[in-house]
């Protein structure tokens, strides 16, 4: 008999979890009433699908099988602690390992140490798509888990804490890679809109605004690590805790985060606090790429002396839309348009923008026209929406008029003539990869004889050239 190679075994032995992997149902109509009881019933690798018509409150409890994907159906499936927590800790706390979380609501999460979750993290790799967090006393908690990697896309945080200044938005602790994109982090109280201690954090086309809320920091990477922050809409509301709107290696550096380099490219930052300092970076860092960013609002840049910062709008000339309503496109005739220059690469990671954020927790592909304009959005250079989700559900109704950004516009607006929010993104996003894109070489447009930036090779790429062909005029200069 031939034997089998250990690759090959490894092969078979694949393809045999996979044949074995069932999907579970969940609901009035499912063959488990409630999420935690089909957790307990399924096998590794199996798919939980959860009947958004369900009732499913106080259903919370540990998920401690491997490699599964649970997904709510028909919407948003809306799992309330109503007063019950797992383990002291959270409504799930997922101790398995490469565990995917797809469309799910958590809220009312509390715990007698102020510390509780929808979601408590104590496995090895995690995915979160299109899910909503609100009104916990954490959105996400992860602990220290070394090789660990976690992905969140697409979903949306709100007015989650304990109001003690040490619970959050989302909290993500010593991991090996944080990748956050295309998600709306919001109105936190008196906590952090984002916390990360990973060794490497991606941080990319989200919207991550206090507006109304209490929040401290917007970001906050107390540990340093390598930190890409890229295409981001970021604000700091007018009762903020903190003046600063992120913070880097505030507490000092670790030996799980060996690196120390900060990327800052193509954000657009508001304070519309009295005072404040967009960058606050503490002395451990490395000199900070600080490129093509918007700093509205007042308040100095950065505090780091050494900090490298090019092509950057700091001045009192107008430059967005309508700050105040959250609009933060480009006005036609902003000093940001044309005013940026290719970010070029960082670390081996190109820091050339390819998406814009859509509200609410969506994305488009972006593309730069011309000489690439400063900040998160590029005029006109909006393609088909992507990604999006359906995760304002109820998260959303508590805001009011805080945080209603303007939806108004074209996505196929031509050439630089004009920029507009574009279509609001919804249904679940298709990727699922770690967001670590290359730039591909600037090509030439013949049919409108102008030279496009890059359109870079992502998730977003097909759009991207099926939004080239609208483009067929640019501004005239």
């Amino acid at each position: 008999m031939r034997r089998l190679l250990p690759s090959s075994f490894a092969l078979v032995l694949g393809l045999s979890s996979q044949a074995q992997a069932a999907t579970v149902t969940v609901g009035p109509q499912g063959t488990h009433p409630a999420p935690c009881t089909a957790f307990a019933a399924a096998a590794d690798g199996d798919t939980i699908e959860i009947d958004s018509a369900g009732d499913y409150a106080g259903d919370v409890c540990g998920i401690t099988k491997n490699q599964l994907t649970i997904r709510g159906v028909g919407g948003l499936a809306k799992i309330d602690a109503d007063g019950k927590n797992a383990q002291g800790k959270a409504i799930w706390v997922v101790q398995g390992d490469d565990t995917v979380i797809e469309n799910v609501e958590f809220t009312g999460a509390t715990v007698p140490d102020l510390n509780g979750a929808g979601i408590r993290q104590e496995g090895k790799n995690l995915t979160v798509r299109g899910c909503s967090f609100h009104d916990n006393e954490n959105g996400i908690l992860a602990g220290d888990s070394a090789g660990s990697e976690i992905l969140i896309e697409n979903s949306e945080f709100n007015h989650n804490g304990a109001g003690d200044g040490y619970s959050h938005n989302l909290y993500i602790n010593h991991v090996a890679k944080l990748t956050f994109r295309y998600n709306w982090s919001h109105r936190a109280v008196i906590g952090h809109l984002l916390k990360s201690r990973a060794a490497e954090n991606y941080v990319l086309y989200n919207r991550i605004t206090g507006e109304d809320g209490t929040s401290s920091y917007e970001l906050d990477f107390p540990n340093g690590g390598k930190t890409y922050v890229i295409g981001n809409l970021i604000e700091q509301g007018e009762t903020t805790d903190n003046p600063s709107l992120l913070a880097y290696i505030e507490e000092g550096a670790t030996a799980t985060n060996p690196s120390h380099a900060l990327f800052v490219v193509n954000n657009t930052f508001v304070n519309a606090r009295s005072s404040g300092t967009f960058l606050n970076i503490g002395d451990a860092a490395a000199p900070a790429v600080v490129k093509n960013n918007v700093f509205v609002g007042p308040g100095v840049p950065s505090n780091q002396a050494g900090a490298l910062l090019s092509n950057n709008h700091t001045d009192a000339a107008p430059c967005l839309v309508d700050a105040a309503a959250f609009d933060y496109h480009l006005l036609p005739d902003s000093p940001c348009v044309d005013g940026g220059a290719d970010p070029g690469d960082g670390d081996g990671y190109a820091l050339l923008p390819d998406a814009h954020y859509l509200q609410p927790a969506g994305s488009s592909a972006r593309v730069s026209l011309g000489t690439i304009d400063i900040g998160a959005y590029e005029l006109g250079g909006d393609a088909e929406p992507t990604g999006g989700t359906g995760a304002g559900g109820s998260a959303s109704s508590a805001n009011g008029a805080a945080g209603k950004a303007s939806s108004a516009g074209s996505s196929s607006s031509a050439g630089k003539s004009g920029g507009g929010a574009g279509p609001v993104g919804s249904g679940a996003s298709a990727s699922s990869s770690g967001g670590t894109t290359s730039a591909n070489d600037a090509k030439e447009d013949s049919g409108c004889g102008c030279r496009l930036g890059r359109v870079n090779s992502s998730p977003h790429s097909v759009l991207a050239v099926l939004g080239l062909l609208a483009l067929r005029r640019r501004r005239a200069r």
